[in-house]
């Protein structure tokens, strides 16, 4: 059956008013503006607040073994490797209250079936001891002197410091401000452009409060230095 085209658009007109549609609906703007509808009066911004801050709190657990084949010397190696740990930390400035002395542990290399063939010491001991403080530069400091143990004949495993961010409470109600101040900002921009005055808020939403590693390539629990970011999305009425 012929098709009646008297009703169709021409497909230059056609395409034109899709194109105006799209642009109408302003569903990817840039400059913060994530969703504007001016047909609706409404536009949707995000806003983003970002400070660098530093941690205030450290932790840092300290590893040590010793293996035998004699059960009792093994454990009495061990027991004299906690002493050195802790005079050597006590050495280093830390108070007796920021010390947690770890568990003693014994493991039987020989009753582990998926041990390999050969030659391997019957015992092996472990005990750490950890260092919990707000003194986070002394934990740095006390990290790069671990060497003085090994030259004691101390086995330790080398581990970084974990680094805490504590005080998000204090940063957190100017952080949202400036989040929204920031919203409020590319929404004043979109109005200026469209020529629709901005109104009043009619929604807004705030985003976690993130606590990264002030470079990206760094790992933020170990990382020293930190970055707080919190990103606040806020919809506007268009009068």
């Amino acid at each position: 059956m012929p098709v009646d085209r008297s009703n169709l658009l021409p497909p230059a007109i056609f395409g034109g008013l899709i194109a105006i549609g799209l642009i109408g609906s302003g569903i990817a703007i840039g400059g913060g503006v994530i969703n504007a509808q001016v047909g609706n009066r409404q536009v949707t911004v995000r806003g983003v607040a970002e400070r660098n801050v530093v941690a205030d709190l450290a932790v840092l657990t300290i590893n040590f073994s010793q293996s035998g084949d004699d059960l009792d010397a093994v454990t009495g190696k061990i027991d004299g490797d906690l002493l050195k740990v802790q005079q050597f930390l006590k050495a280093q400035g830390y108070p007796e209250d920021a010390l947690t002395n770890g568990r003693l542990s014994v493991t039987d290399n020989k009753a582990n079936a998926y041990q390999p063939a050969g030659d391997v010491l019957h015992y092996t001991a472990t005990n750490s001891v950890t260092i919990r403080t707000r003194d986070v530069a002394r934990v740095a400091q006390t990290q790069r002197s671990l060497d003085q143990l090994v030259r004691q004949d101390v086995l330790i495993g080398f581990a970084d410091p974990v680094y805490v961010y504590t005080k998000l409470n204090e940063v957190r109600p100017s952080m949202i401000a400036e989040a929204t101040a920031s919203a409020r900002s590319g929404a004043e921009q979109f109005a200026k452009d469209s020529g629709a005055p901005l109104g009043p808020i009619r929604q807004a939403t705030q985003g976690s409060f993130e606590i990264l590693a002030r470079e990206d390539i760094d790992n933020e629990s170990t990382s020293l230095d930190k970055r707080v970011r919190v990103v606040a999305t806020v919809t506007y009425q268009l009068k």
